[in-house]
């Protein structure tokens, strides 16, 4: 029995809120997983050839996800192939926090500095929110592009690589989902469990009018039950009449 009613606490997080990734959506922006068992998508760009994994997601502590994705350019049968990495950090309320990117081209590694969102370019992945995602890729890109140019590298496809790395992140920006929860509960509180309503809760506090209200108090406790008897009898025991 206990492990039926833990059930639902597991299923909640899931169900009602959180940040997501649609993969499927994804996929078919870049051509569709039909490669490498339907792991990657293989697509042109700029005349190079490049193949783009299926991301890897995971929760992050704070209820955020955190993405990564790895991007390479195909050099053909006699030459092995470059390598690059996306990683991308969604807060609990779908803001775009910060991204990360790096090129393994011939042994040499050329990694981006962490681009973070400033915090005055919105919160959440709204229209409002847009200008930050637009600014960390900018400047991801940026950066990428003047370290590619350091290292003196001039092979077309390796040259369009950071360019390659900002159309992935574009997609995959557009393939992330925000589901608010439909009982106005945080979502730090979710994984927490339902809340608790019903005789002997009641909500308090500015939300107290709002269902799902977190902050909740015991009713106070009602009298002792009052115990009626005749008149004259008690704990005591009444002495016999007088003869």
């Amino acid at each position: 029995m206990r492990r039926f009613l833990l059930l639902p606490l597991i299923i909640l997080p899931s169900v009602y809120a959180g940040v997501e990734v649609d993969v499927d959506a994804f996929g078919e922006s870049l051509g569709g997983w039909k490669h490498e068992k339907k792991r990657a998508a293989e697509y042109e760009l700029a005349g190079s050839g490049y193949r783009t994994y299926r991301p890897e997601v995971t929760k992050s502590p704070d209820g955020g996800i955190f993405v990564s994705l790895r991007i390479d350019h195909k050099r053909g049968f006699l030459a092995s192939d470059d390598h690059a990495s996306l990683e991308l950090n969604f807060g609990a309320d779908g803001a775009l926090l910060s991204a990360q990117s790096s090129i393994a081209i011939q042994g040499r590694t050329i990694s981006s500095d962490l681009i973070r969102g400033t915090a005055s370019a919105g919160t959440e992945i709204t229209p409002g929110g847009v200008d930050r995602a637009v600014k960390i890729g900018s400047d991801l890109v940026a950066d990428l592009s003047s370290k590619l140019l350091r290292e003196r590298i001039v092979e077309p496809g390796r040259v369009s690589y950071p360019a390659v790395i900002r159309h992935n992140y574009n997609l995959l920006y557009d393939a992330v989902l925000y589901k608010k929860d439909p009982r106005g509960i945080p979502i730090a509180d979710i994984a927490k469990g339902p809340v608790q309503s019903g005789p002997g809760r009641e909500p308090v506090g500015e939300d107290a009018s709002k269902e799902g209200s977190k902050d909740v108090r015991p009713w106070p406790e009602p009298p002792p039950a009052l115990r009626v008897q005749p008149y004259g009898t008690g704990s005591k025991p009444v002495p016999p009449p007088k003869q």
